[in-house]
């Protein structure tokens, strides 16, 4: 019982809805913070910085100082304000704040882990699927996410240049009647001016074959300040339009993020969630299952879990298979099924999403299905029935 108790006290905490400001930042600081170009000015994005505020361990001073080798660090001030100072192994400190791991290339990592370089028929665009394409718009971000899988490319210090060709884009796109669906991604779309992303929107809306426009953005939980009334009021004109938001621990969703997020569904926007499995943040039952319910209530669906890409200096963040397996199998049965996301792993070198999911299938014959259901109870279902030979 104490057991319980103290897990449903737990629960009931990560539940919670709340702002974190001002936190590390002076009270005067309250009079800007809700200007998402102020929170873009005061980012972390230097040791002195973060020293300030955080007692950095050994390990993650040293990830810093070789952070412009690779992948910048930079942090909101509304981010930054999550973060516990005295506990490296805060799960969203392990998020965004670098670590000499970062610099251990396991043989198994790859730079382009999903392999979108060899399918980008325009540099910028990626067709891997029959009828989508990725539209790479920007390299740059609010923050930095340790585990990025475009880190190659996004925050201007990785080892390649991301030189998207917009007009050829738009060619290609033109060109290609099989395309109905088009995310846009980078870096971060959102972090345009309203101007400038309704520009690309409209520009893509003259395409008559494109049904569909999707967007992926984590602004909504690094810098929610920026989903303002006059950016929905400019995304409303291009419906159908899908926003996929990207957050791992329920600490994330903040009464700032909720805000935005419910005047994102107010505009008639579907939201869902994509999370990556990440050892430390959020690989275990209780965590996952606040993350979905709290999403929930912020009006966004979760959609994807993904196993954490085979990215570079990723070695530390990354769980087992059979650590996802584990979740999704702890919450089937035991909450909604809206709230339980897809378990899928990248095919590493461009094979896309894979499906993973627990085995319910206990035996499969021509004549029956025998099946276990979350209890760990097996059921018959049997087959039909072959048609008799007088209706042959």
């Amino acid at each position: 019982m104490v057991a319980n108790y103290m897990i449903n006290e737990e629960y009931d905490q990560a539940m919670q809805i709340k702002s974190h400001a001002p936190g590390y930042w002076p009270a005067e600081a309250m009079e800007r913070w809700s200007d998402h170009k102020w929170q873009l000015r005061n980012r972390i994005n230097s040791l002195e910085a973060v020293e300030e505020r955080i007692n950095l361990t050994r390990e993650e001073r040293s990830g810093i100082l070789l952070s412009g080798n690779k992948l910048a660090m930079s942090i909101t001030p509304h981010f930054m304000n999550l973060i516990d100072k005295d506990d490296p192994s805060c799960p969203i400190r392990r998020q965004v704040i670098p670590r000499i791991e970062e610099t251990w290339d396991d043989p198994i990592e790859l730079s382009d882990p999903c392999g979108e370089d060899s399918h980008m028929p325009v540099p910028g665009l990626v067709h891997r699927y029959p009828d989508r394409v990725l539209f790479l718009v920007t390299d740059r971000c609010a923050s930095y996410c340790r585990y990025c899988t475009r880190s190659r490319v996004v925050s201007g210090v990785g080892e390649q240049q991301l030189e998207t060709q917009y007009e050829a884009a738009y060619e290609y796109l033109e060109n290609t009647p099989t395309v109905r669906d088009v995310l846009l991604s980078g870096g971060d779309p959102l972090l345009f001016n309203t101007a400038k992303l309704d520009k690309i929107l409209t520009r893509l809306r003259q395409i008559p074959h494109i049904q569909f426009i999707r967007i992926g953005s984590r602004i909504p939980v690094f810098l929610p300040q920026r989903i303002t009334p006059e950016l929905c009021d400019m995304l409303k004109k291009h419906h159908p339009l899908f926003i996929s938001i990207h957050t791992n621990h329920p600490k994330e969703l903040t009464s700032e993020v909720q805000e935005g997020l419910i005047r994102l569904a107010e505009a008639g926007i579907p939201l869902g969630n994509q999370s990556v499995l990440l050892k430390g943040v959020n690989d275990d039952v209780e965590t996952q299952k606040a993350l979905v319910h709290k999403l929930l209530m912020c009006r966004v669906k979760p959609y994807y879990l993904y196993q954490c890409d085979l990215i570079e200096g990723s070695s530390h963040l990354r769980t087992s298979v059979n650590k996802g397996l584990e979740i999704i199998e702890g919450m089937r049965g035991h909450t909604t099924g809206y709230a339980i996301p897809q378990y899928v792993i990248d095919g590493p070198g461009g094979g896309g999403k894979i499906p993973v999911n627990p085995n319910y299938v206990v035996q499969h014959s021509d004549n029956q299905v025998v099946l276990r259901n979350y209890e760990g109870k097996e059921f018959l279902y049997p087959e039909p029935n072959s048609a008799p030979a007088f209706l042959e």
